[in-house]
């Protein structure tokens, strides 16, 4: 039997405030395989950031389960969150979030030397993996040296410069013009696929949820699918 790389298993996040409680998620439940791309389309204040938050390790649920690669590990303690997350998550942001100070070379190897791999062998995986993004003459650029698409292109291979079984990526190309968006989509999707990630991404741009494997949103606190 094939496992899940990401499993939420009905997760529950609520907050106090005062005497009243505030539900977020409710039973939340979505399984995405190794190699699945699924779109999280829902407006603004639906919960989305805080289902990344979960799913990424980040939060805490106040009920049920996050699993990752089968691991359960909603519930470690920060020491454990953060190794899972360092081993087998990888995160895209709307902003790149690279170091300004290092190279597009050197922001790919960081994570992992930090993971331990020795210098060499991160600075050859990190060529191949600005060259796979089509951005391999550009290894030496820092961030302010390089365009908008040039630079989300170095986040999505720094994110997956370990090997994560999971992507988490929140509006990737909402700062970009159509476009480049389009060029940095594809791109990230063809990573995807030959890397064989689970890959949830969540955007506003119901073109791009469209070339998708599916569509999820977030219904009074439940994941159900999105037709887009």
């Amino acid at each position: 039997m094939t496992i899940a790389s990401l499993k939420l298993d009905a997760v529950e996040r609520h907050y106090t405030q005062g005497e009243n409680r505030l539900t977020i998620l409710d039973r939340a439940s979505v399984t995405i395989e190794a190699g699945e791309m699924v779109a999280l389309v829902a407006p603004s204040g639906a919960g989305k950031s805080t289902l990344l938050h979960i799913a990424g390790l980040l939060e805490r649920p106040n009920g049920g389960e996050v699993l990752v690669n089968g691991e359960a590990c909603g519930h470690l303690d920060d020491e454990g969150r953060t190794a899972m997350r360092r081993r087998a998550i990888g995160f895209v942001y709307q902003f790149h979030h690279l170091l300004p100070e290092f190279s597009a070379l050197e922001n790919v190897m960081l994570p992992q030397m930090i993971g331990g791999l020795a210098r060499g062998v991160a600075r050859d995986r990190a060529r191949d993996l600005l060259d796979y993004m089509r951005i391999g003459k550009r290894a030496e650029h820092r961030p302010a040296e390089l365009s908008g698409g040039e630079q989300q292109r170095v986040a999505i291979a720094r994110a997956v410069a370990n090997n994560p079984h999971v992507l988490l990526a929140d509006e990737p190309t909402g700062n970009l013009d159509p476009s480049t968006s389009n060029y940095v989509f594809d791109a990230m999707t063809a990573l995807v696929r030959q890397s064989g990630v689970a890959a949830l991404i969540a955007t506003h741009n119901h073109e791009l949820a469209r070339r998708m494997d599916r569509a999820i949103t977030l219904r009074d606190g439940k994941i159900v699918d999105h037709l887009v």
